[in-house]
């Protein structure tokens, strides 16, 4: 009798330690990461994916609820691409996205979401239309209309000059949403539009528009547009003597980076960001330490936006009680109701969302000084 009590006692340890085991593993979440790792728009979506990295290695590491599982999926910045991507994505088991990294992409793959119940949220996708009519995505970046209402009140607000040209892709819901928003809050705050003129993504000449803000006298050029144009037209003005201020966005956040291109000739321009490298900021600091010893380059908003994602998206699942079992429909809604009632301190600001998906954060502007990023 005392020896099958012993078994049982035995037994009843080894379950109580098994459980107890069980009860400090820690939750594996499986979070895909979709964006342009290849072609054209890769420094944005290599950006995105390091970013994401970096987090994933820190809360891994730092032994907490949650283990991550970082699926990465290449959509070349392509609509129809992106599609396949998101499907590899759920394939390989992905609870939640992280992405799509630009917006038109990420249009298309969270309007898919919103058929399936998969929930996005972007580190970087502006445009507006990534979130209309779906309550699937939300948002880290400011949207384009904030980006160009903030950019015209920064501009009249610190007295930078009135005369305006505007310099704008036509072709390009992230540079045209832009653009809308800044010409009507400008006009608002007295801010005179001298000129504008537009281009294409095939467009390689900008001397016509250079030579129209220059004629007619603009003293600042609004550039809402990714970094590859706008190299053009800061070499083109080089050539042309005309000395402006430059003001632009967050989407010319990698123009430092540019092959060939001069970086003196991006001296003083200022752009619209949340985040630099060189910030004093302990935590700013460390994200950029890390990913210099990892990647051998200096972080750039995207990766920033991606990194504080990771961080958004672990208070998120812990506030709706996510479980490795969960499948993505089953997680979509739970995760919407808990970014609406979480307020993360990142790296980029401090953020909070409403229903519409937008995040709500402080605008602040840099100036390139010296070959780096500078807060005023």
């Amino acid at each position: 009798m005392k020896k099958l009590f012993a078994v049982l006692m035995a037994a009843v340890m080894l379950m109580s330690c098994t459980a107890v085991l069980a009860e400090g593993e820690a939750v594996t979440l499986k979070i895909a990461h979709i964006g342009p790792t290849t072609g054209a728009a890769a420094l944005y979506g290599l950006a995105t994916l390091h970013g994401a990295e970096v987090a994933v290695e820190e809360v891994n590491a730092a032994g907490g609820k949650y283990k991550i599982e970082l699926i990465n999926e290449d959509d070349e910045h392509n609509v129809e691409k992106v599609i396949n991507a998101y499907n590899a994505a759920l394939d390989a088991g992905a609870q939640m996205i992280l992405g799509t990294t630009t917006s038109k992409p990420c249009e298309a793959a969270g309007a898919q979401g919103y058929v399936d119940r998969v929930f996005f949220l972007t580190p970087s996708a502006s445009s507006t239309a990534v979130t209309e009519d779906k309550d699937n995505v939300y948002q880290i970046c400011f949207s384009d209309p904030n980006q160009g209402a903030a950019s015209a009140q920064y501009i009249a607000e610190h007295k930078l000059g009135t005369k305006i040209a505007v310099i704008y892709n036509n072709a390009d819901v992230y540079s045209t949403g832009i653009r809308d928003t800044f010409v009507e809050k400008g006009k608002e705050l007295g801010l005179e539009i001298v000129s504008e003129t537009t281009f294409t993504d095939e467009t390689t000449d900008f001397t016509v528009q250079v030579a129209d803000a220059q004629n007619k006298g603009a003293e600042i050029v609004f550039l809402p547009m990714y970094y590859t144009p706008a190299s053009m037209i800061l070499q083109t003005a080089a050539a042309k003597e005309y000395k402006p201020i430059f003001f632009g966005v967050d989407g010319m956040d990698g123009i430092l980076s540019v092959e060939g291109f001069d970086t003196s000739l991006a001296e003083g321009v200022m752009l619209l960001t949340p985040f630099v490298a060189t910030s004093a900021d302990e935590k700013v600091a460390n994200f950029v330490s890390k990913y210099k010893a990892a990647y051998n380059e200096v972080p750039i908003q995207f990766a920033a936006d991606a990194y504080d994602g990771i961080y958004i998206l672990v208070e998120a699942a812990e506030k709706a009680g996510i479980t490795a079992e969960m499948e993505a429909e089953e997680v979509c809604d739970l995760m919407i109701a808990a970014m609406q009632e979480i307020t993360v301190d990142g790296i980029t600001g401090s953020m909070t969302w409403d229903a519409t998906g937008a995040v709500t954060k402080t605008p602040m502007a840099a100036t390139i000084v010296n070959g780096e990023y500078v807060f005023e």
